[in-house]
């Protein structure tokens, strides 16, 4: 509520508009444009536009014609007097003078035809229009993400049918994964608050050669807000305050941020926060889902009730806090460092799938939930500019992250509460170069060292006495892994039609832990691994004429075992229990792919794209033995052994495309869509469908943009997935899924109808009212634990200073 009345508040001290300023925008997304250059007819007199696109127009007499002219716009000429009337000005894109600019896959700025891996870019005006409620939702706006929820506070990101430890994740150039990054789906993406994010960009596709393990499906970097410094000697203050209210969850949110712009400091503050309720479903769809009974805990006693709307999936809702403190310093023209705290904390959240979970065909947990999650980061970067021998630019990179996250669970009518708590210190330093050697080669290289420090703990408390004892943990306490890689890549133009770019890394891999055979009879006491990985990549881009783009690449990746596949203790299903394995090495992905893209006119483009990935000594689960014991006792239940092996080859392969088709200037199509295929060979030498295989999805948007009012109006559907095309391990869990004729599990297709506007009331004032699921389908995407949001109204205002 104190941050609403601070929202309210400034609406009412807010400063009176200076009727000599003008504001100039963009009509491609109603945003402020910077560096309008602004003169008249002689060019006696001129003026540019600062970072919030205003500038002074005083000394312009009102009989003057004023010329407006932008790098990417069109220039655009208007009478003085006219612009009086509504200070401001909306300038046209020039969509010919654009060339996308990519960060991700070097590290450094690189132009969009010079890059051959296919990029999936999510601009800071994609976002804002999106209003997501996590960043897991940010990513799944993009239409080329997947997304699985277990839980309201959840967002497990699926690219090219690679998840969680395949995929790596970056804020502002720092590696987010940890050594306890499991095979299971995870859910440390919403740590990150899309409030603060600036620009978003996916690599489709392995990305070790430059990140290290864990890329192999792809890499997911977000970039938060930069503090912005003052123009033309003048200190800047600027802010926003933003309130978002969504019908299908309650969801509130709050969200305020501040800019201190001096001539060398800049300063940057963000503070949000969101409190949802339970989420409720759809109407219209399969039964299975409904949540008809649920376990209340009514005067220290168990009781199963009959929700009285089994549409709300009771036991989802939970909150969250995220702050965000940045410090920019550039005392000179080759020196900018950049200072940054991050923190975000949930609440206790359930975890709402295994909520849902029978035994004997009645609900088997009274209690699951996750403690909070926790996570800071603090990093510094310096970036230096000097034209030697070695680099042009240098960035060195030093962070340091806190980890904290709990599971908690009490089975119904047990009065045993078990709970496991884990915490990762992760450090890590990154130098990374730039060099330009000609005009058409460029190097880049870097060394990289990370080190995880694992916490681990366990206990059980008894209810009914009020005493606690230890409890076996989920990880061996005290765990450390180390990463220590060199890299370097070449982008390199044989012409301005073929561009070649290519890279190799070297990265040695230390993991130590040491097992408490307190609570299992291990045969082994530690587990010690000690590897080395080479990866590669080398790709082209042919630009014949203007009409074709041509990408080729191929590349390799690797994922070395981290604390979770060596170490972890837990119960991966009813009646399994997964335990450590010291005896593992890494596995290896080889990926090739072909993609083009097609700009037939100024109002025609296709993109389509194709690829193959075949992993390698495949880390997967599969039964075990301890000391030739195949069943061992865990929680009070005779359960099989397993455990994480390398036991397997899988292959990956996929489709995608994408069409945008300008039936006017404000008037635009939009469409995309994916399709992925995949197996994985079984201990019998059979083979079956891949456990992280998404159904075939896809997203198509009709996007009308006026200079004040932009309309999305859009689709977003899957395709089905059988039983037969559900992986062993999602066969076995009946309780996610809907039931086929024949009474086996399965996940049925579904869509949605959406639409979304956002209008500019005031030059400061802007709201953004959608309606989702208008149809108020019932739905699950494919593996999740928890069903999608039915008829959702949502309503969002933002003031900016």
């Amino acid at each position: 509520m104190r941050l609403f009345t601070l929202f309210l508040l400034t609406l009412f001290f807010a400063l009176p508009n200076n009727a000599q300023e003008i504001k100039v925008y963009s009509t491609s997304n109603n945003r402020p444009l910077p560096n309008v250059a602004i003169y008249n007819k002689d060019k006696s007199k001129s003026t540019i536009t600062n970072f919030y696109g205003v500038a002074d127009v005083s000394d312009f007499l009102e009989t003057e014609i004023l010329y407006f002219t932008h790098v990417s716009h069109l220039q655009t000429s208007i009478l003085k007097s006219k612009i009086s009337k509504s200070h401001s000005v909306y300038l046209i894109l020039d969509e010919n003078q654009l060339s996308e600019v990519i960060i991700s896959v070097s590290k450094w700025k690189q132009e969009q035809k010079d890059v051959t891996q296919k990029i999936v870019s999510i601009s800071s005006n994609e976002i804002a229009f999106a209003t997501p409620q996590t960043s897991a939702d940010l990513l799944q706006s993009s239409g080329q993400v997947f997304v699985q929820k277990s839980q309201l506070g959840g967002g497990s990101p699926i690219i090219r049918g690679f998840s969680t430890n395949r995929l790596l994740l970056a804020v502002d150039g720092v590696r987010m994964n940890t050594a306890i990054f499991r095979g299971g789906n995870v859910q440390n993406v919403i740590s990150i608050d899309p409030f603060t994010v600036d620009r978003t960009e996916v690599i489709l596709g392995p990305g070790s050669v430059v990140y290290g393990s864990d890329a192999v499906g792809g890499v997911l970097n977000f970039y938060t807000t930069r503090p912005k410094f003052s123009l033309n000697n003048k200190d800047i203050f600027s802010g926003n305050a933003q309130a978002r209210y969504a019908s299908a969850s309650n969801e509130k949110t709050g969200h305020v941020d501040f800019n201190i712009g001096l001539e060398k400091w800049g300063f940057f503050t963000s503070v949000s926060y969101t409190d949802f309720d339970n989420l409720k479903m759809g109407s219209h769809g399969p039964k299975e889902y409904l949540r008809n009974e649920y376990v209340d805990i009514i005067n220290a006693e168990d009781f199963v009730i009959q929700n009285d709307n089994p549409k709300e999936q009771v036991f989802t809702g939970y909150d969250q806090i995220n702050l965000l403190q940045k410090i920019r310093f550039a005392p000179n023209k080759k020196w900018d460092f950049d200072a940054s705290f991050m923190y975000s904390e949930t609440s206790d959240y359930p975890r709402y799938d295994r909520l849902l979970r029978r035994r004997k065909g009645n609900l088997r947990s009274a209690e699951w939930f996750y403690g909070p999650q926790k996570w800071l980061m603090s990093n510094l970067q310096a970036l230096n500019k000097s034209k030697n021998l070695l680099y042009d630019e240098m960035k060195a990179t030093v962070a340091y992250q806190y980890f904290e996250e709990s599971r908690n669970d009490r089975d119904f009518r047990s009065t045993v509460f078990s709970r496991t708590k884990e915490q990762v210190d992760a450090y890590s330093l990154n130098l990374d170069f730039e060099k330009k050697y000609t005009d058409k080669t460029t190097f880049f290289y870097g060394l990289e060292y990370v080190l995880n420090q694992v916490n681990s703990n366990g206990s059980e408390f008894d209810t009914q006495t009020n005493t606690s004892v230890d409890a076996p943990s989920r990880y061996p306490d005290g765990a450390t892994w180390q990463s220590i890689a060199a890299y370097v890549s070449i982008g390199h133009k044989f012409s301005e039609k073929l561009r070649f770019q290519g890279g190799l890394r070297y990265n040695r891999i230390i993991l130590y832990s040491d097992f408490d055979t307190k609570f299992f009879d291990f045969p082994f006491t530690e587990g010690n691994i000690d590897t080395e990985a080479v990866t590669s990549t080398a790709g082209l881009s042919w630009l014949p004429n203007d009409v074709i783009q041509w990408k080729l690449n191929f590349s390799t990746a690797f994922r070395a075992p981290n604390i979770d596949d060596v170490g972890k203790v837990f119960d991966s299903e009813p009646g399994s229990v997964v335990v450590p394995n010291p005896h593992i090495k890494s596995e290896n992905a080889y990926n090739g792919e072909l993609g083009v893209r097609l700009n037939f006119d100024t109002n025609l483009s296709l993109d389509l794209s194709t690829y193959y990935t075949h992993l390698d000594d495949a880390l997967v689960r599969r039964d075990f033995n301890l000391n030739g014991a195949t069943q061992i006792e865990y929680g009070g239940e005779l359960s099989n052994v397993q455990a994480i092996q390398n036991a397997a080859n899988a292959k990956v392969y996929g489709f995608e495309a994408g069409l945008e088709y300008k039936f006017a200037e404000n008037l635009k199509l939009t469409s995309k869509y994916t399709f992925v295929g995949g197996e994985e060979e079984l201990d019998d030498g059979s083979t079956a469908p891949a456990r992280h295989v998404s159904p075939q999805f896809g997203t198509t948007k009709i996007s009308y943009i006026l200079p004040k009012l932009s309309v999305d109006v859009f689709s977003v559907y899957n395709g089905s997935l059988s039983f037969e095309n559900l992986s062993p391990s999602e066969q076995s869990k009946d309780y996610l899924y809907a039931t086929d004729q024949n009474g086996n599990p399965y996940s049925p297709s579904w869509y949605t109808l959406n639409i979304r506007t956002q209008y500019q009331i005031t030059e400061k004032l802007k709201s953004i009212l959608s309606v989702e699921n208008i149809t108020d389908q019932r739905y699950r995407p494919y593996s999740s634990g928890i069903a999608a949001a039915g008829r959702n109204f949502i309503v969002s205002l933002k003031y900016t200073l």
